[in-house]
């Protein structure tokens, strides 16, 4: 895969014309999971993209963005004949102003598969290469201006992309949308100790009747669910990268003990805690344990 890498905290950047025959130490040789630090973003050109977010094969066309948010787990697969620029950035680059209003593509249940407006698509493409090449131009111009137009660049690309038709967030006036965000936001902060509806309605002063209302209009599906798909995907995130024990994810998550956490774990995957692990860590293994999905 022909990348280009741009990382916030280096100051230079390789640009093999060869991607894959220069990082054979790339986490798909084998593939591994690994859980993001940065901010990473890929458009792919020409070619098609696979790559494991969370567990799930995404499928990233030409004209459509791979972004995976720091904190979620990923996967490498074989680059192929996948194209396009590669652009890594760590989160506390943006702006206070800037990282508000890209809170609803930054957010932690945001698609990892962005496809902009076709009125938008060319521009980002234009801001994401030009992007890339004021990276390969240090010692061009003054470092504190080469910076500034490097930042400057990202959050244009970004705010271009989080404000497409196609990725836009709802409209902040709707009442059941700012609910269902700051539920979102408070199950964030909050999934390893509150684990029923009552405790986040209490929380943010909403009746159970309100909040539940508000995350089946948003997001078709019930706060109870997403309480639990939450829990669920830290156990799948610990279990499999960090390798975690049973008795250690369900400690973390406030389960009562490993059998109530075997139990849930079972019930909502169909394998054991141990088995579960030991199936993410076969040698070789790259294939995803959902679906593919385009999301």
């Amino acid at each position: 895969m022909s990348l280009a890498r741009v990382a916030a905290d280096r100051p230079t950047v390789e640009v093999p014309p060869h991607f894959h025959a220069h990082h054979d130490d790339w986490p798909w040789n084998p593939a591994r999971p690994g859980r993001a630090t940065f901010h990473y973003m890929i458009l792919v050109t020409s070619g098609v993209l696979y790559h494991d977010v969370d567990h799930v094969t995404r499928t990233v066309a030409p004209g459509q963005w791979l972004w995976v948010r720091p904190g979620r787990t990923q996967c490498w697969h074989p680059p192929g004949t996948a194209r396009g620029p590669f652009i890594l950035f760590e989160p506390d680059v943006l702006p206070a102003d800037t990282a508000r209003l890209l809170a609803g593509v930054t957010a932690h249940n945001a698609s990892a598969v962005l496809t902009p407006h076709p009125d938008d698509s060319p521009w980002a493409e234009r801001t994401a290469f030009q992007l890339l090449d004021e990276h390969r131009a240090l010692g061009r111009r003054p470092l504190a201006l080469h910076h500034a137009l490097r930042r400057s660049l990202l959050e244009a690309l970004l705010l271009r992309l989080a404000h497409s038709l196609d990725t836009a967030a709802p409209s902040g006036d709707d009442r059941r949308t700012k609910v269902h965000r700051k539920f979102l936001d408070a199950l964030e902060l909050h999934f390893r100790e509150l684990h029923h509806v009552e405790d986040y309605a209490r929380l943010l002063g909403y009746s159970v009747r309100t909040l539940t209302r508000a995350t089946r209009a948003a997001a078709g599906t019930g706060a109870r669910q997403m309480i639990d798909e939450r829990r669920l995907l830290e156990a799948r995130r610990l279990l499999g990268l960090a390798g975690w024990t049973a008795d250690a994810v369900a400690a973390h998550l406030g389960f009562t003990d490993a059998a109530n956490f075997g139990r849930f774990f079972r019930s909502r995957t169909g394998l054991t805690p141990a088995a579960y692990a030991t199936r993410e860590w076969s040698p070789g293994e790259i294939t995803s344990t959902l679906p593919s999905a385009s999301r």
